[in-house]
């Protein structure tokens, strides 16, 4: 009998400098002489935020795969994505009911490994088919400022087929297009829809990427009826190792045609990884359905929008004492899943510097002044007074972020402590 083994990653060790920081009376931020101190890395989403929770789950996750099951490529031929397990797919379906935030009824499932090879399943997908020999490839845009990797990810394959086109404010369309709408939207956290204006003789193609449409991160206003929008288990629950996305689709050709590329990529996705994403999304789900027997229990959904919210609260308050950022701000909206109004409290901040504060583009001065790693606003198709910087990172490295952020606000270092 083969047993999982439960595997934990090693929390980074975050070294101490020992410098002072003087001030020199003017109004720009003083930078740090020395590269001893450690490097704080927020340049990815990487959802560890969540590893508490999980933590006290115990062995409500756990789950036991024996070794002469799983083996086989395929779970079910009559399907369109023939290798999805039925397990996952009920256990989705019953996710998102629980948050209420799309429409499951009447919609194909398709399991990718992760959201970025449904995003190319997508795009293969609403392009295949052409029969016209001069083909020409298909423009692909999203409304600035856009998700930074859906340039590189577009044109990695150089496909015929397809190809980025930029921002889609910018675009002039003529005949076919794709325009992706990424909602809460990766970087700033707005709420998106389409932008470019469409007709049935434009054949244009819209997709919703939906990664952060879940209770912890924006009020949940209404279920997401699209004809394609895909999800993510990085975001939802945090468990991005897992490598599980998954898109719902009204048409089954497209449905097909997705499943198609992804065999064609890697033969399915994985059985283990699956089952291990139907078990954990199960165990949110029983805490609701048990919530009223259990006083005692405790939330995923709750317990992650109360984190958010207090790493936003905290942030906030750093940032309002500052003469070099300002953030985002987000209005109140009535969410469905909680019951109240509330604001949203996103996976990043999207931080910009104020005018004038600076003399370098904001993410070069975070990291070459104050070893913080961001991803600069020229990534995403916006001005490079703009760094966006991961708000999922462990408690230990948010907090010296904080203090490293308050730091440059008052223009001191004082014994290695920001």
């Amino acid at each position: 009998m083969c047993v999982t083994e439960k595997l934990v990653a090693p929390k980074p060790t975050l070294n101490k400098c020992s410098e002072t920081l003087s001030s020199n009376n003017g109004t720009k931020p003083q930078t740090l002489s020395s590269s001893s101190e450690a490097v704080i890395n927020l340049d990815q989403g990487d959802p560890t935020v969540y590893e508490s929770f999980w933590g006290k789950a115990g062995e409500k996750c756990t789950m036991v795969i024996k070794g002469n099951e799983l083996m086989s490529y395929i779970s079910d031929l009559r399907k369109p994505c023939w290798f999805l397990e039925e397990e996952l797919e009920n256990t989705i379906k019953r996710l998102h009911r629980v948050a209420g935030n799309a429409v499951v009824d009447d919609r194909y499932v398709v399991v990718g490994t992760g959201s970025t090879q449904l995003y190319q399943a997508v795009l293969y997908a609403l392009t295949t088919g052409g029969t016209a020999p001069d083909q020409q490839p298909v423009p692909v845009v999203c409304a600035a400022p856009y998700y930074s990797q859906y340039a590189d990810e577009t044109d990695f394959l150089r496909s015929g087929l397809y190809k980025w086109a930029g921002d889609a404010y910018a675009f002039d369309k003529e005949g076919p297009y794709i325009e992706v709408v990424t909602s809460p939207n990766n970087p700033d956290g707005t709420t998106r829809e389409a932008v470019v204006i469409s007709s049935p003789a434009d054949q244009g193609k819209v997709l919703y990427d939906l990664a952060y449409y879940w209770p912890q991160y924006t009020p949940i206003t209404r279920a997401a009826d699209y004809d394609i929008m895909y999800f993510t288990f990085s975001k939802s629950t945090g468990h991005a190792g897992s490598r599980i996305g998954w898109a719902l689709v009204k048409d089954e050709e497209i449905a097909r045609k997705m499943t198609k590329f992804i065999e064609l990529s890697s033969i399915g996705v994985s059985k283990d990884s699956q089952l291990r994403a139907a078990k954990i999304m199960g165990v949110i789900c029983d805490g609701y359905q048990d919530f009223k027997s259990d006083e005692n229990s405790e939330n995923f959904f709750e317990y992650a929008h109360q984190l958010m919210a207090d790493r936003w609260k905290r942030l906030r308050e750093v940032v309002a004492r500052s003469n070099v950022f300002s953030l985002p701000k987000y209005p109140q909206e009535y969410c469905l899943f909680h019951g109240e109004f509330t604001e949203s409290f996103p996976a990043f901040a999207w931080l910009k510097s104020k005018e004038g504060a600076i003399d370098e583009d904001c993410e070069k001065f975070l990291r070459e002044s104050y070893k913080i790693v961001g991803r600069g606003g020229r990534r995403f198709g916006a001005d490079p007074s703009y760094a966006r910087l991961s708000m999922l990172s462990r408690e230990e490295v948010f907090q010296q972020f904080l203090d490293r952020l308050q730091s440059i606000n008052n223009g001191t270092v004082s014994n290695g402590n920001y």
